[in-house]
């Protein structure tokens, strides 16, 4: 039987989290905002409020849509929040063994027709199930970012995903009014498989001296009418998930086209992440953005 989906759990208050709760409040679920602390989801709360404040300010929504809309979200501090939940949606770092981790302890706080999803976005959905004790009701919905800007999602069905699951989770995906893309269960799905080799073939480019960071950027931005140029946007992701994504694929596929840029796996050592760490690509820290390269 398909679940009807009227109440949505999300772990994880940060910038896919909150963005996540975000547009599911404005389609009319209620929500349950869970983090590792109190002051993370009250954070996640504060983002959600001020972007639902620019949306009202553009005429997007109004203000009474916002106020209902906030009206919906609650936290939730633990796990046994969670328990009423029809859908639980987890967004926490692209770490196998942290999402796993999650999955392991969530599930004895949830009603046996709960749908487990993950918002990986190159993790192998078939591997993450096998952590649940429901891996038939277990699919990724991976939103991509920022979340209440993009019209597109991916959904992904492990090896063992049933029918009502998929169907259920393509219902609740087209209610909050994106568009979906059914990918099959390979590393890194449809975007990431080909917007994260040319990212990172851009930070090769950078690596061997064949462009500057404002080179490169200015060059795809004007050359390939790019909304963004790709270290921007690699700082944007966040260098990280980069990296992490860029090793699924060549663990995955097992193939050296893949393999991580050394330039970016620096960055990372050094904590530059981008624009969450002030400095990645780009320093962040003065008027405007300096390239650091």
């Amino acid at each position: 039987m398909a679940v009807n989906i009227k109440t949505v759990g999300v772990i994880g208050a940060g910038q896919m989290g909150n963005g996540i709760a975000h547009v599911c409040s404005l389609a009319g679920y209620s929500v349950m905002l869970n983090d590792v602390s109190p002051d993370r989801i009250k954070a996640g709360m504060a983002t959600i409020n001020g972007n639902m404040a620019r949306q009202v300010s553009k005429k997007a929504i109004g203000e009474d849509e916002k106020k209902a809309a906030l009206a919906l979200i609650k936290p939730a501090e633990k796990y046994d929040d969670l328990g009423q939940c029809d859908l639980v949606i987890e967004t926490a770092t692209e770490k196998e063994e942290v999402k796993r981790r999650i999955f392991g302890d969530l599930c004895a706080s949830l009603k046996p027709d709960a749908i487990i999803a993950t918002n990986t976005s190159s993790i192998s959905i078939t591997r993450l199930a096998s952590s649940t004790d429901r891996p038939e009701r277990f699919i990724g919905i991976h939103f991509m970012n920022p979340v209440p800007l993009m019209e597109l999602v991916e959904v992904i069905r492990g090896i063992a995903t049933d029918d009502p699951t998929f169907e259920s989770s393509k219902a609740f995906v087209s209610k909050l009014g994106k568009t979906i893309a059914v990918s099959e269960d390979f590393p890194a799905f449809i975007v990431n498989r080909i917007l994260l080799p040319m990212i990172n073939e851009a930070i090769y480019t950078l690596y061997e001296g064949v462009g500057n960071v404002e080179g490169i950027d200015t060059a795809m931005r004007l050359g390939a009418h790019h909304p963004m140029g790709p270290l921007e946007l690699a700082d944007f992701i966040g260098l990280d998930t980069c990296l992490s994504v860029m090793q699924v694929l060549h663990e995955g596929l097992a193939d050296s086209k893949y393999r991580p840029c050394p330039l970016l796996v620096k960055y990372v050592e050094a904590g530059w992440l981008g624009r969450k760490t002030q400095r990645g690509f780009y320093d962040y820290r003065g008027e405007k953005p300096v390239p650091t390269r």
